[in-house]
């Protein structure tokens, strides 16, 4: 028996629904988690098969768990500005930023993708944690005129290097004109979708959002299944393959409260801008931070051994321990084998002094322990050209 095979997830009705879960469900999901709340389909069946029709073809995600957080009223962007750690004064409207969330001790709260909808009108698509609540608590004795909640909606993923001629069939060839990051408003059969160029796939891809999610979801999926046939789209889980090749973090794992934004390699100065009028909370923590400069910092490491498998099927039930001339120094967060470098690939967070490309470290996997060796990350496509490809009609525009 397996590791994925020894528990079952309970289906009931105490945990929340993302807009998509009934009609995933008519797919066969092998594997649930649970992830801010709701059920999330892990995959399939086959993780190796979706991971390569990701590659050479199209997938479809419900990743409706990644709940908003809506923040309207008069002083919605005062307030938004001081929650994320980027500078929203450089946030076009109908434009997306990635961001952190974080705390008075420059903690990661959460990573969310904001869109800005208008002046004062942004929603935050929220990684695993209690972030709504966050900004409640925030806002309560703030003096802001703003209102916060979580709208009817959840985004589904469209991700693959077939996704912009199946998305041009269903919404038209506007969707060309969709930069990187960026976002429009289409109708499709009487319903509100924002279709934005984002995802969690280091692909080339879409997310699609649909107004009234509860009642229009399962109408946006079907339709994105029959306009998938002629180019081999698939239902899956997230691509965890691909999200560890690409070095994209995910909370909980290789981020939480116990780690900040320079350790994890994102301290770019757009990222966590220290200079931004208003600040924004765990500014001074993290300004201390960068000056006293890190202890510890995630890397790439290179994992010797038998497969390790693809982190979503329950092979990775906890952090691997990482040792260096015997002594434990640091964990190895996310791994998995990675299909087209047929290698063991992992992110771990080690100290500084060992983080060199080339050092020679230890993975305890399951109570066998594996040589090691730090290397570059991210370990495919490192400069990001795959999702941020052109597509526009016109060449390189």
């Amino acid at each position: 028996m397996t590791s994925s095979e020894q528990g079952a997830m309970l289906l009931y009705p105490r945990i929340r629904k993302s807009p998509y879960f009934w009609a995933a469900r008519e797919h066969g999901v092998a594997m649930y988690s649970v992830y801010n709340r709701m059920y999330i389909p892990r995959h399939f069946g086959d993780p190796v098969a979706e991971y390569w029709n990701l590659l050479n073809n199209v997938n479809i995600t419900d990743v409706g768990v990644e709940r908003a957080i809506e923040i309207t009223g008069p002083d919605a962007f005062t307030f938004t500005n001081m929650l994320v750690t980027r500078d929203l004064t450089k946030c076009e409207v109908g434009q997306c930023k990635y961001t952190f969330i974080t705390d008075a001790s420059g903690g990661i709260i959460n990573d969310p993708v904001l869109l800005r909808l208008g002046q004062n009108h942004f929603w935050l698509t929220l990684a695993d944690s209690d972030a709504l609540l966050w900004a409640k608590g925030l806002a309560v004795n703030s003096g802001l005129d703003v209102q916060i909640g979580e709208p009817d909606m959840g985004p589904l993923q469209v991700q693959g290097p077939k996704s912009l001629p199946l998305m041009v069939d269903l919404f038209g060839e506007g969707i060309r004109e969709i930069g990187y990051y960026y976002f429009r408003e289409f109708e499709f059969e009487g319903t509100r979708v924002l279709v934005s160029r984002t995802g969690y796939s280091a692909e080339l891809g879409y997310e699609i959002y649909a107004f009234d999610g509860t009642k229009n979801g399962t109408k946006l999926w079907n339709a994105v299944i029959e306009a998938g046939k002629p180019y081999g789209l698939a239902p899956a889980g997230v691509c965890h393959l691909r999200r560890i090749e690409a070095g994209i973090l995910a909370l909980g794992a290789d981020i939480d409260l116990s780690t900040n934004p320079y350790e994890v390699g994102m301290g770019y100065p757009w990222m966590v801008n220290l200079d931004k009028e208003g600040g924004f909370v765990g500014a001074d923590a993290l300004r201390k931070i960068r000056d006293d400069g890190v202890k510890r910092q995630l890397a790439g490491l290179l994992i010797e051994g038998e497969p390790l498998g693809t982190y979503n099927d329950g092979s990775m039930i906890d952090s691997f321990e990482v040792t260096s001339e015997g002594t434990l120094v640091g964990k190895v967060t996310s791994a998995c084998f990675s299909p087209r470098l047929e290698q063991n690939i992992g992110m771990a967070m080690l100290p500084v002094e060992l983080i060199t490309v080339g050092t020679s470290l230890r993975v305890n996997v399951d109570g066998i322990f594996r040589d090691a060796t730090v290397t570059e990350m991210p370990f495919v496509d490192s400069k990001k050209e795959t999702p941020k490809q052109a597509v526009a009609a016109s060449a390189g525009t």
